[in-house]
């Protein structure tokens, strides 16, 4: 019996341990198998995050491809519309291009320092003859306005700012800006743009170029006040004494019906269907005005400046003088200006400022203007619906759309900060939003990614750093979400994440933050977090990876990549630059580059942000690198802080393609036989220009600020005044200093050659005239002796066509003439009544008593210029403005025609020695706009 036990016993252990194995092996063959599937499921997870970042990168991709096609498929239609409607256009520049050619051939080595030489039809005749007069496509720049709300008369601007350079007639850059009335009666100004013809398809297929905007109806007010007028062809009317510009505002007979029907419809805007725009409004023409008398018994006009009487003699000899009317009204030339090209870029203070556009045109701005440039054909197109500096610009996802920001000028009813959004095929703008709510500038703008640009971000550069967020399509005017302080220091820097909707990263001295905007419209901020490294003075720049990762470059030269959706460090690359890393471009390869401030290189980066040791570097006299795009294929654009743009990849380096000047500009002289011109400005560099290639011919530091600047007669030699009292004497084919002389210390102020050459007048800021008289050797000059008699600093000078005379204007408005081979007053002006005068750059003359707006300030004209036909007359003013008047403008009640385009007082202007154009140069804006005369 116990032996039974004892086999039972040792069949109960054998099988307690064969349990025990078999559990101890399930419970193994579970763990494995548990660990297994842990594995996999997180091997699974992270094939799926990786399938998943890959899907997001195709259809960025496919996105951009398809946009890329859309936007392509616009430009097509568009050139095709305008080259239908222009077709019967006669170039207008085919002489002056021929006299080039001919000049070119008789002067081979003056020719050779041309970069770019236009051959025999040039580019720039077959977009003259593109652009040529078309009266259904006109529209109007904008004016001065009352402000009496919150929302201002800025909201109901016109809603076609455009330039005509590709697309538009003159009439688009031409505007009147008459003072504002008392009471302003705004019109609402609608499209009258005919659709193009598409068939069905076509349709459908541009409907999808721009869905955010189908149903969008856009509707402003014309921002013009409308004066009451009075009745032109009344006598009564013209003798009465006038006391408002309405008095005199022109309508064209014509289109006073259409102008009617505008003012009371609605029109919708549409994405691309509106491609040929008509004129909003009439044509509106402004006179200048002021408390001139005629004094019959000794023939003169007495005129008033700050109160101060100026006696301007009548002419008798002369046809234009003779049965002189006061009362009579100057009519408004025959020929027009349109924008033809922009000189400059605002690189110094301004970034993200530079983009690549699908349609192959590079947008920037400089000044009041946002230029659509494209290289390869050398044409520009130009939006001008601003009223101040620009300071920032933002592209929308579908790339079609744009929207620029700008500043508070000094006159804040004409020049309220706000943002304008506009169609960058079209130049039609769909929305202002803003007016009346920013205190200062708008510094960034940005748009939403992941729901296709539905929001709009904006920071207010006001004391407070303020953050808003708009539905920019709700309305004409918008609709804002959210407003918030966004930080007590600089914000240099503000994007939506393209991958999460309501992700906006903000990046300035010292911090980044991570904003989460909620479904309630609050902002929430979290800052970045640096743990124990060391915290940047500023983070200057940002982008995204493929994958929502920010990237970050700071002033430390460091880059950092913070993990997306986190305000932590994820990688940290120190020292990728010396000094500032100031732009970060995000290729399409997947890679980056970065560009660094002071040392000038550009960087290839890994998508593991480590250097590829790929570099390139950017000159130093082109500046410090601002801003970095990519261009067509792998092709790199380069925006520096010296305002110059440069094309190229890292391989062959980098080529300008614009170049400007960095300081205020004051110095423009034109060559007297070829369509070339010089500027100088307070940056020290002297540049000569070539107006048919759009180039640089040459740049020098001459290490002194520059005032004024004149060709002798010959164009041999190139005269310079620096604000030192220094003016010298430059050989314009070698670029070499030839001789230099001093007159006194103050600013020499203009310098004048008389017609023949043998005499320099220099106007100093010490109320002097130096008469010079040049030598046997050419580069060489005597002083014969000095004009003294004004009593505040000269201003403008003029030479009678004999050379025997030379009239002037001082500061305090007074006019003299003067003996220059005696250096003596003439004191008997009235002698002097039938004097020809080679010249007219006198703003205190008969010639120009028109120019003088009614209460005018004597400072308010800052130049004015005669051109070589004696037909046209031109003046630049403090409020950005370049007026065209009829020559003489010697009545009172003078119409001229006005032209936006600089931000800045206008600081100089000139004809070019064949009439067909008008250079304009901007002071701090930095400018130079040549205009063509059609």
């Amino acid at each position: 019996m116990r032996s039974a036990q004892k086999r039972n016993g040792d069949h109960y252990t054998s099988n307690k341990y064969s349990v025990s194995t078999y559990t101890s092996k399930f419970n193994s063959t579970h763990l494995e198998n548990s660990e297994s599937f842990d594995e996999m499921l997180e091997s699974e997870n992270s094939s799926m995050a990786e399938r998943l970042y890959d899907l997001e990168r195709q259809v960025l991709e496919q996105q951009e491809e398809i946009l890329s096609l859309k936007s392509t498929l616009a430009e097509v239609l568009r050139r095709l519309n305008l080259l239908d409607c222009n077709s019967s256009r006669v170039s207008s520049s085919t002489s002056s291009s021929s006299s080039y050619e001919t000049t070119i051939k008789n002067n081979r080595i003056r020719s050779s320092q041309i970069t770019t030489t236009a051959p025999a039809t040039t580019l720039d005749d077959w977009r003259l003859r593109r652009s040529g007069s078309n009266t259904n496509s006109t529209t109007n720049s904008p004016s001065r306005f009352q402000a009496n709300t919150k929302v201002t008369n800025l909201n109901r601007r016109s809603l076609h700012h455009q330039s005509n350079g590709s697309l538009h007639s003159a009439d688009s850059q031409s505007s009147t800006s008459p003072a504002a009335s008392p009471l302003p009666r705004p019109a609402t100004v609608h499209s009258t743009a005919a659709p193009l013809q598409l068939s069905n398809n076509n349709i459908n297929n541009m409907n999808n170029i721009n869905n955010n905007n189908n149903n969008h109806q856009s509707s402003t007010t014309n921002l013009m006040s409308q004066s009451s007028g009075g009745n032109m062809g009344s006598p009564t009317g013209l003798a009465k004494r006038w006391n408002s510009t309405g008095d005199f505002v022109v309508t064209s007979p014509t289109n006073s019906s259409s102008s009617a029907m505008l003012q009371n419809s609605r029109y919708t805007t549409k994405s691309l269907f509106n491609l040929q725009t008509k004129n909003s409004q009439n044509s509106l023409l402004k006179h200048g005005s002021n408390t001139a008398q005629y004094e019959e018994e000794n023939q003169s006009v007495r005129m008033y400046l700050r109160g101060r009487p100026v006696v301007l003699y009548v002419p008798e000899k002369r046809a234009d003088a003779v049965n002189y009317d006061i009362t009579k009204v100057q009519p408004a030339p025959s020929k027009k200006l349109k924008l033809d090209w922009v000189y400059g870029y605002r690189g110094k203070d301004c970034r993200s400022n530079l983009y690549q556009l699908p349609t192959g045109e590079i947008v920037y701005f400089v000044a009041a203007t946002v230029v659509l440039c494209n290289i390869d054909e050398q044409s520009q197109r130009h939006y001008l619906g601003h009223t101040d500096d620009i300071k920032s610009l933002a592209i929308h996802p579908n790339k079609l759309l744009i929207a620029t920001g700008q500043c508070a000028g000094q006159d804040r009813r004409t020049a309220s900060p706000h943002i304008r959004i506009w169609n960058s095929v079209s130049l039609a703008t769909m929305a202002i939003i803003g007016v009346g709510d920013f205190q200062s500038s708008v510094t960034c703008v940005s748009f939403s990614q992941a729901d296709n640009g539905t929001l709009l971000l904006a920071i207010d550069d006001s004391t407070e750093k303020t953050i808003s967020v708009w539905e920019w399509q709700k309305g004409d005017t918008g609709k804002k979400i959210t407003e918030t302080k966004c930080s007590v220091d600089t914000v240099v820097g503000a994007e939506f994440h393209p991958l999460d909707r309501n992700q906006i990263i903000t990046i300035g001295k010292n911090h980044i933050a991570f904003w989460t905007l909620d479904q309630n419209g609050a902002l929430y901020k979290k800052m970045g977090i640096f743990d124990s490294r060391e915290k940047p003075k500023y983070v200057t720049c940002l982008t995204f990876t493929a994958f929502g990762d920010v990237v970050t470059g700071d002033s430390n030269g460091n880059i950092i990549l913070w993990g997306r959706g986190t305000n932590a460090i994820g990688k940290f690359v120190k020292k990728v630059h010396e000094g500032s890393v100031f732009s970060l471009c995000a290729l399409r390869n997947g890679k980056l580059i970065s560009g660094g401030g002071k040392d000038g290189r550009l960087v290839l980066l890994g998508e593991d942000l480590t250097p590829a040791g790929v570099e390139n570097y950017v000159e130093p006299h082109f500046g410090a690198v601002r801003v970095v795009t990519q261009g067509k294929g792998m092709q790199l654009l380069v925006g520096t802080t010296k305002n110059c743009i440069l094309s190229g990849d890292l391989d062959i380096g980098f080529t300008p393609v614009v170049m400007g000047h960095t300081d205020e500009l004051w110095g423009l002289a034109i060559h007297p036989n070829m369509p070339q011109f010089i500027t100088g400005g307070r940056d020290r560099l002297l540049q000569m220009w070539d107006t048919l290639s759009h180039s640089v011919v040459w740049s020098k530091d001459i290490g002194e600020q520059i005032q004024c600047v004149e060709f002798l007669p010959d164009g041999e030699l190139v005269l310079v005044g620096t604000l030192t009292g220094k003016w010298l004497v430059f050989d314009p084919m070698t670029r070499e200093l030839q001789s230099q002389y001093t007159d006194g210390n103050e600013p020499i102020q203009i310098i004048k050659a008389s017609p023949n050459g043998t005499l320099v007048a220099i106007g100093s800021r010490d109320n002097t005239i130096y008469i010079y008289q040049r030598t046997g050797v050419p580069h060489k000059f005597n002083r014969i002796g000095k004009c003294n008699g004004h009593s505040s600093f000269i201003l403008f000078l003029d030479w009678s066509v004999d050379g025997e005379v030379l009239r002037s204007n001082s500061g305090d408005y007074e006019v003299l003439f003067w003996n220059p081979n005696l250096c003596r007053q003439i004191t008997n002006s009235s002698s002097l009544r039938d004097t020809e005068w080679a010249s007219n750059s006198c703003a205190i003359s008969f010639e120009t008593i028109g120019i003088w707006p009614e209460g005018a300030d004597g400072t308010d004209i800052n130049v004015v210029n005669r051109n070589l036909d004696k037909s046209l007359m031109a003046t630049g003013d403090d409020f950005g403005k370049v007026k065209l008047f009829t020559y003489p403008a010697s009545k009172p009640k003078s119409l001229s025609y006005t032209y936006g385009g600089h931000s800045s007082h206008v600081t100089n202007l000139a004809f070019l020695h064949d009439d067909t154009r008008l250079i304009s140069t901007g002071g701090a804006d930095t400018s130079v706009l040549q205009w063509a005369i059609i």
